[in-house]
């Protein structure tokens, strides 16, 4: 029979459907119903709800409650620091049957080459991930990165499987000025799905970033800005991130009324966030704990990412639609006990069958040998500009402190939490090192060195002693890259990252426990920050306000300029 009448046949049960999971209560995320009956599939598709069914595969569910799949419309899967099939390993058992990602970390290093392996991996997956095109490589001309993807490179890479569209666009003042490059690569998906990123634009400027044809935006970080972006017609994705925490913020807007136009994503988050707190899951319950209606929660964590990214086949527990589905024990807790994605049961077999390629990006840190006597801040005024942390956020404050000069040096002050920070360039370009102020480390003495470093992952240094930010700093291009704690003359923590100085080949678990030991270490530096190598990575992104730093200086983001060293 064919595959058409097939699902027919035994949505009809005409004949006996290849699965039926037996015994639950399907949650309707259109009408907030629970329904009693059983769940029948053909191969990779749900073929009937709320009957009895005969099935050659019969799973009990007796209890659980079983909901849509969830959808993660925007994460990095790269800032997991693992590769995707190890993110896949790690994300899939807690409910997660989508991943929307953006490779633009691995872009930004090696180019193309970084796009096509993430197409390819994501083809071999047991979750569903779909690959956005990287719209922003640079993301803006104030830094150094390892490659440049124009309009006619994206073309190259159009049309794959995977894709759905242009992933965030970061570069949102070239949007509002019409920048020749922005506007061509905004015309090669006229349209198509384009994502959004536009953190704090509101008014005139955010209508000119909406009628680009933008439709997505996952920088909202308070109710206000959420709203006025709603009102215009964009989809908010709720972000909840290691860093990035927008949830508490964003709860009280998602209502059953606005849940059709808001998703949930991560932006990111590593293994050790997961193993302690969850993912979408997470989300999910953090959500209706505050208050939030489970059919809000869910609506937003399934089918309203499936509308807004144009996956018209999931998002629902229904006839028709693709077999995701996750049974937890209740709607509250979200505890992932089984989860089919495209009818394929999420365990180690399935794990195992997949076909894995090779990893890409090997030998990528090329940085110059730094000394100590490189980070000194040459200056001749008292009055500096001053990175302020704000933590949870990736968003900061321009501080302006009077730091003491000393020999022509202004030393880190630990009393002031005043610290050293620098940004070296690792790709063999121009060897170029940045110094700068930041607040909020809580660091006494060391330093923490990492090559991830949004987006240009150029090497970030923090600390307090020059001695230590050099050998930090260097110890990461023998590592082929990642994460070092040092303090004293030696390393006390490390985690290399060898696939373009950002993912670990080792499985999630041993990331995981390396990470708490660097998160150990970095406290017994006197770091206060729940997550602060990620915290260091984000203040080099030179698109997010309001003050950062990248090889090439001090950024005022609000004015889109580097400050005159």
């Amino acid at each position: 029979m064919a595959e058409l009448e097939q699902r027919i046949a035994q949505g009809r049960g005409d004949e006996p459907a290849d699965l039926v999971l037996r015994g639950g209560r399907v949650f309707d995320v259109v009408t907030g119903a629970m329904i009693d009956g059983d769940v029948a599939a053909c191969k990779d598709t749900i073929v009937g709800i709320g009957a009895d069914y005969e099935g050659r595969e019969v799973i009990d569910v007796t209890g659980l409650t079983l909901v849509p799949g969830f959808i993660d419309t925007h994460l990095h899967i790269e800032s997991s620091l693992v590769t995707p099939y190890e993110f896949d390993r790690c994300v899939a058992p807690r409910g997660v049957t989508t991943a929307i990602c953006d490779p633009h970390e691995i872009a930004n290093v090696i180019g193309l080459d970084g796009i096509r392996y993430f197409q390819e991996a994501a083809s071999h997956t047991v979750m569903d991930i779909r690959v956005q095109l990287s719209s922003c490589v640079p993301s803006t001309e104030m830094e150094t990165a390892g490659a440049r993807i124009d309009a006619e490179d994206l073309a190259k890479v159009m049309g794959h499987e995977t894709g759905i569209g242009l992933a965030e666009f970061m570069n949102y003042p070239g949007v509002i000025h019409r920048d020749p490059g922005a506007m061509a690569k905004l015309r090669l998906f006229e349209g198509g799905h384009v994502d959004g990123h536009s953190p704090q634009l509101s008014g005139r400027d955010l209508n000119a970033y909406i009628a680009a044809g933008i439709r997505t935006e996952h920088e909202a970080t308070t109710a206000r800005e959420a709203l006025e972006k709603l009102r215009k017609g964009m989809r908010i994705l709720i972000r909840e991130g290691s860093v990035s925490k927008d949830l508490d913020a964003l709860q009280p807007v998602l209502t059953e009324a606005v849940s059709a136009y808001m998703c949930l994503c991560t932006d990111d988050r590593n293994p050790l966030d997961i193993a302690e707190h969850g993912h979408l899951d997470y989300m999910i319950r953090r959500l209706i704990a505050l208050g939030t209606s489970p059919l809000a929660a869910y609506r937003a964590a399934s089918l309203s990412g499936a509308e807004a990214f144009g996956l018209k086949d999931r998002g629902q527990i229904a006839p028709g639609k693709r077999a995701d589905i996750v049974a937890v024990d209740s709607l509250e807790g979200c505890h992932a006990q089984l989860v089919l994605c495209a009818g394929k049961r999420v365990d180690a077999g399935a794990f195992a069958a997949r076909r894995v390629i090779p990893p890409v990006g090997r030998q990528s840190v090329k940085a110059p040998r730094v000394r100590p006597e490189d980070f000194r801040a040459r200056a001749n005024r008292a009055e500096t500009d001053v990175i302020g942390i704000l933590e949870g956020k990736i968003i900061t404050e321009h501080l302006r402190e009077d730091i003491a000069i000393v020999v022509g040096d202004k030393r880190p002050d630990p009393d002031r939490d005043l610290m050293r920070i620098a940004v070296v360039e690792r790709h063999g370009k121009n060897g170029n090192i940045a110094t700068g102020f930041v607040k909020g480390f809580g660091i006494k003495a060391g330093a923490i060195a990492s090559t991830v470093c949004h987006d240009h992952h150029n090497i970030a240094v923090v600390g307090a002693d020059y001695a230590d930010m050099a050998l930090a700093a260097n110890r990461l291009s023998e590592i082929e890259g990642g994460f070092v704690v040092a303090k004293g003359g030696e390393v006390l923590a490390e985690l290399a990252l060898p696939v373009a100085g950002l993912m670990s080949l080792e499985p999630f678990e041993i990331v995981r426990d390396r990470l708490v030991t660097l998160r150990a270490a970095a406290r017994s530096l006197g770091v206060t920050l729940e997550e602060p190598f990620l915290q260091l990575a984000f203040l080099a992104l030179p698109v997010i306000p309001a003050l950062k730093i990248t090889d090439r200086g001090m950024v005022d983001v609000e004015r889109f300029e580097i400050i005159p060293g």
